[in-house]
């Protein structure tokens, strides 16, 4: 199981939402305010906006909610906002080497709560550069599995889109592109009937680091930790963990 995403497993990222859903609704509303302010309200010509709309969407965030972000992102409203882009890097527990991103409107207080979060839950900040040079800029499109779709299936779709490979994530399948091919390849999937969750541009590390499961949960303590602040939009991390620790995880949440 790749750790370049947000969480070790379903079940872990579910339970996350579930017990957040209103903390979560808030990033997915600053995600759309955001992209509406940079490419505008015109969905047909700006397709950051539609994977934050559809995002929102599949966490059933009201299209009340989403019409007015992307008013007052694309300044239809009368309000304006003013959101910077900051990212963070660290260490988690075993040598995990973690990316925060942050979306804010008061630098000062993002970086304040990133370091008290991860001094208080065994992480270690990094200087900038110490840890980004190990991730890549890559578009990144996720597939839940189902028994309608295989492998092979997704394969044929993007093969001719520009996608760099499709990896198997244990409950879901990762199309990896590049970032310019995001949208090509996400459209292919669209023309041949195959549903994604989510398509957007992640930090995918070239080194992942095995953790057992004792280290797991520490390093998941952290994240969740880095989760529940405001101004933490993506945690990308390169963790990665076995069949069998996957499997003594997925107990713990039984």
């Amino acid at each position: 199981m790749s750790g370049h995403s947000k969480w070790a497993t379903t079940k872990h990222k579910k339970a996350i939402i579930d017990s957040r859903r209103a903390k979560s609704f808030a990033k997915l509303i600053k995600n759309i305010e955001v992209a509406a302010k940079m490419g505008g309200a015109d969905l047909s010509g700006n397709p950051t906006l539609v994977d934050a709309i559809q995002k929102a969407k599949k966490t059933s965030v009201p299209n009340d909610n989403i019409d007015r972000a992307v008013k007052r992102g694309a300044g239809l409203s009368g309000e304006s906002i003013d959101y910077a882009t900051i990212m963070y890097e660290g260490y988690a527990q075993g040598g995990v080497a973690l990316l925060i991103e942050c979306l804010t409107d008061n630098k000062n207080r993002a970086a304040a709560e990133v370091r008290t979060a991860m001094t208080r839950n065994g992480g270690n900040m990094a200087d900038p550069g110490s840890v980004a040079y190990n991730f890549n800029r890559k578009g990144v499109i996720s597939i839940t599995k189902t028994d309608d779709v295989s492998e092979d299936d997704i394969l044929m779709a993007v093969l001719d889109a520009g996608a760099e490979e499709v990896a198997d994530r244990g409950a879901g399948f990762e199309v990896i592109t590049e970032p310019s091919e995001l949208v090509a390849a996400r459209t292919a999937l669209q023309e041949a009937g195959i549903d994604y969750d989510s398509s957007e541009a992640e930090f995918v590390p070239n080194l992942s680091v095995e953790v057992d499961a004792e280290t797991a949960r520490k390093v998941f303590k952290l994240i969740d930790a880095l989760e529940d602040l405001d101004d933490v939009q993506n945690i990308f991390a390169n963790y990665s963990v076995s069949a069998e620790t996957q499997a003594e995880l997925d107990a713990d949440d039984e």
